[in-house]
C-alpha cells in the first residue's frame, strides 16, 4: 500500500495496541484502557473540528495505565504503529502533557521504547537504534515473551 487511508493506519495502530496489551497482560499487568477513544468514546470525530488546549490535551492522552503489581508501579503507555520504524519528538505536540509516558513503536522488524524524557533528551527511534524493549528493565518484561510478541507483529504486518 502506497498511501494508506486514515481508517488503515487506524486498523494497524489497534492491532498494535492490542499486541502490545496482551504482552502487558501476559506478564501479569492490570492494563486499563485510557486513550481519548476509550476514555471518551465518540470524541474523536468532534476533535478533529475544533482547537484548542482541551482539544489538545484530549488527544495526546496516553493509550493505557499499565499497573504492576510486584513492585507495585503504574505507568503510561503510548503505543505507535510505524511502518517505518521511526518515531521522535517532532510527533508529538509541542507541550506534551504526558512527562512520564513511555512510547513503544511496533514495527514489521521490532518493538521499540523509548520514554517521553529521552524522546526530549534528544533520543528518537529509528530501525537501527537499539532502544529496543527487550533492552529495558524498568518494566520488568521477560525478553523471551517480548520476542514471542516480536514474531506475531511480524506476522500481522508483513504484507500491509
Amino acid at each position: 500500500m502506497t498511501n494508506p487511508t486514515f481508517s488503515e493506519r487506524s486498523i494497524k495502530g489497534r492491532v498494535a495496541e492490542s499486541i502490545i496489551r496482551e504482552l502487558f497482560r501476559a506478564h501479569g499487568y492490570h492494563v486499563f484502557e485510557y486513550g481519548m477513544e476509550r476514555s471518551v468514546p465518540g470524541i474523536e470525530n468532534h476533535t478533529r473540528k475544533t482547537t484548542g488546549t482541551v482539544r489538545d490535551r484530549i488527544r495526546t492522552m496516553p493509550d493505557f495505565i499499565v499497573q504492576d503489581d510486584r513492585n507495585n508501579r503504574m505507568h503510561f503507555v503510548e503505543v505507535k504503529y510505524r511502518a517505518n520504524g521511526k518515531f521522535s519528538l517532532k510527533e508529538l505536540e509541542s507541550d506534551y502533557p504526558w512527562p512520564d509516558t513511555h512510547f513503544i513503536v511496533v514495527s514489521r522488524e521490532h518493538i521499540k521504547c523509548l520514554t517521553y524524557k529521552q524522546l526530549a533528551g534528544g533520543h528518537s527511534i529509528s530501525p537501527t537504534c537499539t532502544n529496543l524493549l527487550i533492552k529495558r528493565v524498568d518494566l520488568g518484561l521477560d525478553k523471551k515473551a517480548i520476542m514471542k510478541y516480536m514474531v506475531l507483529a511480524k506476522k500481522f504486518f508483513t504484507g500491509v
